[in-house]
Order: structure tokens, then sequence, then C-alpha cells
């Protein structure tokens, strides 16, 4: 049996993560309207892996049977300005689900709960890979942005990404 505590903020998580989907879907639109069709795609692949994030929390918990609490998933706020904003707020909102990873990790750590630690693991590397890939993004971005035909490259290159379903065994 799993920590109260640790269950809560894993449940909790569930809930940012099908938040994140819905955020990168939001951008997925945001860049398919401007015609950036690669762009669009390459927050459809976000979206998906996101998804697939919660589905793996609720795994865990089910495997370790524990309740699995669906809440309400907020409609995405952020503004949507222009195309290096939007990837920007990707950025910025990769940051903070490593945060709250951390913090999930910091509370099964207090419990001495190295089942979950383990399966946190995961989640933790992945999130560095996360920033990365959004940092890596916003350079290319700027590097080659201002130019149409580089942008139009790059936008063609990102519209080759395809989702791999993670292979974390539960």
């Amino acid at each position: 049996m799993l920590d109260k505590k640790v269950v809560e903020l894993i449940n909790d998580q569930i809930n940012k993560e099908f938040y994140s989907a819905y955020l990168y879907l939001e951008f997925s639109n945001f860049y398919f309207d401007m015609g950036l069709e690669g762009f669009g795609n390459w927050y459809k692949v976000q979206t998906q892996e996101e998804r697939d994030h919660a589905m793996l929390m609720i795994q865990y918990l089910q495997n370790n049977g524990e309740k699995v609490v669906l809440q309400t998933v907020d409609k995405p706020d952020i503004p949507l300005g222009d195309a290096k904003g939007v990837l920007e707020e990707g950025l910025k909102h990769e940051r903070y689900v490593t945060s709250l990873i951390h913090n999930i990790y910091d509370a099964a750590y207090s419990v001495k709960d190295f089942r979950t630690m383990q399966f946190l693991d995961w989640f933790v590397k992945e999130q560095g890979e996360e920033e990365k890939s959004a940092e890596d993004l916003i350079k290319r971005f700027e590097l080659f942005g201002e130019d149409a035909k580089s942008l139009y490259m790059l936008d063609s290159e990102l519209g080759t990404r395809t989702y791999t379903a993670p292979s974390l065994v539960l």
C-alpha cells in the first residue's frame, strides 16, 4: 500500500499530465492555423506523450491497488501570441512539470517509498529530455525563424517527427 500523500500527488499529476496534453493540442492547433504544420505536428506528438504519461501513472496506481481519482481538466489559458512565444511557453510549462515530478519524488523519498521512487526515475529522466528538446527548439527558431526559407526547412523537419510510446515496465 502506498502512502496517502504520495497517492494524492500522483492523482494530481495525472490531471496535470492530461492538462499538458490539452495545452499542447492547443499549441498544435495554433501552429496549424499559422500554416506551420511541422510545428503543429511536433506539438501533436507532445500531446500523445503527455497523455501516455498520465496513463502510465494510472496504471501504476492500479497495479498498487490504489484508487485513481480523475479530475476536471482545465482549459488552457495561456495567451498564444506569436510562434516563438508559444515555444517559450512550452519550455516554461515543461519546467513546471519537472518541479511537480520532483515534489512527488520528494514525498516518496520522505516515506522511503522506494518502489514509487524507482517508478518516478523514468519521469525525472524524461523531464530532462523534455526541457532539452524545448530549449533546442527555441534556439533553432531563433537561428532560423526570421528567414522564410530556413523556417520552411525547420518546419518541414519538425513535420517528420513521429510518436513512439514509452516502454516503461510497471
